[in-house]
Formats: C-alpha cells, structure tokens, sequence
C-alpha cells in the first residue's frame, strides 16, 4: 500500500469530521492500527480542529449550562426584560453556530493546504526524476559520442570477424587501436549467450598459435549498443571470440569458437 497517496487523499480528513460511510470508518481504523504514519497523520488533524475550534469559539460562562436549562424549564413572561435575556440567550447560540462555521471553514483551508503540499511535493519528485533521466540519456549520448570518434580515428584497423562452424550466421568487428592499445568490439552480431557463460576475447599469433585473452564481454545483455572496450598490448594477427563458462578459461574452447578474423585480411 502507497501510504503517502492515502494520506495525500484527503480520506484521514473525511475521517477526522465523521464525513465517511461506516465501512470507510472501519477501513481507515484498520490502515491506523496497521500503519503508524496513518495513526499519526489521523492525531495531526484530529489537533489541529481541536486547536481552531479552540480559538475561534467563545468561552461559555460558568452557569451557562444553568440558564440553558432554566430557559427550557421554565415559560418566561413576555416582558421587556424578558425579551432583553432571551435576546442574549439567541445571541450566544449564534456566536456558537458561527464559530462551528469557521472552525469548519479553517478545517477546509488546512485540508486544502495539505493537498497543496502533496502536490508540490509529487512535482518535485517527477521534476527531479526527469532530470535525472535527462542526465542519464546526456551521459549515453556523449559516451556513444566518444566511442564513435575512437572507432572512426586514422589510426584503427578495422578487423572483420567471420562466424564459424558452431554459429555460421554469427559475426562481430575488432576495431583496434595500435598507438592506443585498445581494441574496441562490436558484438552485435552476436547471439546472446546462454545462462552461466561468457564470451571470452582473444588476440592470436598465427605461427605457432598462441592466444592471449584479452577479457570477457560481461553484462552482455544488459549492454545495448554491444560495444566493449578492450586493453592489447599484443602484436595481434588475429581475433577470436569464443563461448566460455564464466570467469572465462586460461585457454580458448575451440569447439565453441563463434567468430575468428585476421587484422589486414
């Protein structure tokens, strides 16, 4: 339950000024005993009408109960005098009823502050989560930028590589940077790996062949543009992608071999 929406409803109000169907009474009673915050919220309010009725009803003399009663008891004698207590009497039901009236009205107005500041509040909670969107998508965009002024530089070899007996369709790119030692790899071509294992990187010297790994291609699915970058230092004369467990293996699984290509070919 969304806590801070069924404060934020208005219901605890309604609760507080016995406005509710008794079904609602229950359910309100039940979200009190369950959740403290809703006990407190329910106290709040209850205070705070107790506070303006306070404040804006005026005090009852002490034998005002006594009068009230002799005024039902007893018939008064159409007399100027009479008429001159009764008057009084009229007047200080009226100063009652008006004071329920603006206790009423005072209630409303906190009601509708409160709803006030849960709307503000709900704002800013969605103005800061588009910003923080928004600063996410800006720091995709500039690192796709980076990515594409490294892959694009004079300086890279482009390597296609071809997929191979255990997956024909397959295939990826080795974008290398000699100066740099780095090698950047596009594995979209890649089908995704299955659970517990890992596409491993390899950098491979032909005569006699020796491979090196140069790192696994982890978090995989999570990676949409399927671009990992690579530290070789190696003078490769070839690439090779294979399927390892996870944690990746000392030496190549060359029965899982999914795509191989050899730089200047």
């Amino acid at each position: 339950m969304d806590v801070k929406a069924y404060i934020a409803s208005g219901i605890l109000e309604l609760y507080v000024a016995g406005a509710l169907s008794p079904e609602e009474i229950l359910e309100v009673q039940h979200y009190a005993l369950q959740y403290p915050q809703i006990q407190k919220e329910i106290e709040a309010i209850e205070n705070a009408v107790l506070q303006l009725t306070e404040a804006a009803s005026p005090k009852m003399p002490e034998n005002g109960f006594a009068k009230i009663k002799e005024e039902i008891d007893d018939v008064i004698p159409f007399t100027p005098e009479a008429s001159k207590s009764s008057g009084t009497t009229w007047g200080s039901y009226l100063g009652w009823a008006a004071s329920v009236l603006l206790a009423v009205g005072l209630f409303w107005l906190y009601t509708e502050n409160n709803k006030l500041k849960n709307q503000i509040e709900l704002t800013n909670q969605e103005k800061q989560s588009l910003e923080d969107i928004l600063s996410d998508t800006q720091a995709e965009i500039t690192s796709k930028k980076m990515l594409l002024q490294e892959i694009r530089d004079k300086d890279v070899s482009v390597i296609a590589l071809g997929g191979q007996t255990i997956s024909p369709s397959s295939y990826a790119k080795a974008y290398w940077n000699k100066e740099e030692q780095k090698v950047i790899i596009d594995a979209q071509g890649l089908p995704e790996p299955p659970e517990g294992f890992t596409y491993q990187v390899w950098s491979l010297k032909l005569d006699p062949l020796t491979p090196t790994s140069l790192g696994l291609l982890d978090d995989f699915a999570s990676q949409d543009n399927k671009l990992f970058t690579l530290e070789n230092s190696n003078e490769s004369e070839a690439f090779g992608i294979t399927l390892e467990p996870e944690g990746g293996s000392e030496t190549p699984t060359l029965e899982q071999l999914y795509t191989l290509g050899a730089v200047g070919v």
